[in-house]
């Protein structure tokens, strides 16, 4: 078994001290970035395209959540075709897939066509999510990879939010296919990029040494599904909050809207203060208990009548500890895994679970606060992040107990 670090640690006596390659770090960050675009420039255009194409409310949700449901379903097996042909070069050929896909949908047609496009075009993206952490890992030094899996755990609302501030003007400047081909020109310029700052060891071949088995994936397992669950009854909230606050709260759409947006950005802020709190010593285990911070923040959200700004508060703690806790899993998963090149397999399983969530999350609340109000959902969101903590916990003790036995 290959001893596992601390979490932003750096080893005494090591001379002499090397620098994390910071800039190819960022450009892989940002074509994860430029990905998530990708994954949410439907968003802000989907009005003119549903007009134009005839399509339904229901068929314009199942091409944004196509993406999704591509990682729900095959996120761990992506994780082993990345380990088998290399995390660069899956990269690489992801980035290029999610760029023909897109130029394919600017020519449909129709909405068989168009969920043609997307499925493919998730299937990039879930390889993407796979390979970008598995090498800003293998690219870090020690003392790093927690603050840079950190910085890479806010890609996505950082991505969406981007291009749903983008997409609504460009959208209706130039319409919805030539918005959609300038994601695509954005993602074949990341994917020129990653090919040109990766080095040779890491764009090309196989990663060398056992492939791992069940039993070496226990613990991220434990990991991974305390993440799903999390996900499953934090993003929700961010995402039907523009219901919520139209419905109790008398909120207008663009108010609603504007709120929501800079709630989710707290999301960011979360996961950006893991890694710094990491960097500074902050115990795992009370990272992994700030998550109960969400239990009296869904009362107060849903299970009380207070004002518009109580909820809004409340609703930004959820969104803080969505994005905190989503770090915390990426920080953490290095220090379950048995040998770091495990790495990709590790990043599969925090894809097909994030997925996962994110998948049944939204449909979840929405049956459950349709048909009994949406205070019903409260006991659904204590138990959800009980059981997510209490898993989280477990984690951090079994990396406490690893820590101790290498360094006996």
């Amino acid at each position: 078994m290959t001893p596992q670090p601390t979490v932003g640690g750096s080893e005494r006596g090591a001379a002499p001290v090397r620098r994390s390659p910071w800039l190819t770090i960022l450009v892989v960050y940002l074509a994860g970035v430029v990905a998530a675009m990708s994954y949410g420039k439907f968003s802000s255009v989907g009005p003119s395209m549903a007009d134009q194409l005839g399509l339904s409310l229901s068929q314009l949700g199942w091409l944004i959540s196509a993406v999704v449901g591509v990682g729900a379903v095959a996120g761990l097996p992506a994780g082993y075709l990345v380990r088998r042909s290399g995390s660069g070069r899956a990269l690489v050929a992801a980035l290029v897939l999610m760029v023909v896909a897109s130029a394919v949908s600017t020519a449909a047609g129709s909405f068989a066509w168009l969920l043609a496009a997307r499925v493919a075009e998730g299937a990039g993206y879930l390889v993407v999510s796979i390979a970008c952490p598995a090498l800003i890992l293998h690219l870090a030094e020690e003392r790093d990879r927690g603050l840079a899996l950190s910085i890479w755990a806010t890609f996505v609302p950082v991505g969406i939010g981007v291009s749903t501030l983008a997409g609504g003007a460009v959208g209706e400047a130039l319409g919805w296919r030539r918005w959609v081909l300038l994601i695509a020109g954005l993602t074949l310029l990341m994917a020129l990029a990653v090919r040109a700052r990766l080095p040779r060891s890491s764009a090309s071949g196989a990663v060398a040494g056992p492939v791992p088995g069940a039993r070496a994936l226990v613990w991220p397992a434990l990991l991974t599904a305390s993440f799903c669950l999390m996900v499953l009854v934090t993003m929700p909230v961010v995402v039907l909050l523009p219901t919520l606050l139209a419905d109790r709260h008398a909120s207008s759409a663009g108010a609603a809207g504007a709120l929501t947006s800079a709630i989710a950005f707290a999301g960011v802020l979360g996961g950006l203060a893991v890694g710094v709190l990491l960097r500074r010593g902050a115990p795992l285990a009370a990272l992994a208990a700030s998550g109960l911070l969400v239990v009296p923040a869904a009362w107060l959200i849903y299970g009380t009548d207070g004002s518009l700004a109580v909820a809004a508060v409340a609703a930004g703690v959820v969104s803080l500890e969505n994005g905190l806790l989503g770090a915390f899993g990426f920080a953490v998963l290095p220090l379950v895994l048995e040998r770091l090149d495990h790495a990709d397999v590790g990043t599969g399983m925090v894809a097909q679970m994030g997925s996962l969530g994110a998948l049944l999350g939204p449909p979840l609340f929405g049956l459950v606060a349709g048909a009994s109000g949406f205070a019903a959902v409260v006991p659904i969101i204590v138990a959800g992040m009980l059981a997510s903590v209490a898993g989280m916990l477990l984690v951090t003790r079994h990396v406490a107990r690893r820590a101790r036995t290498v360094g006996a």
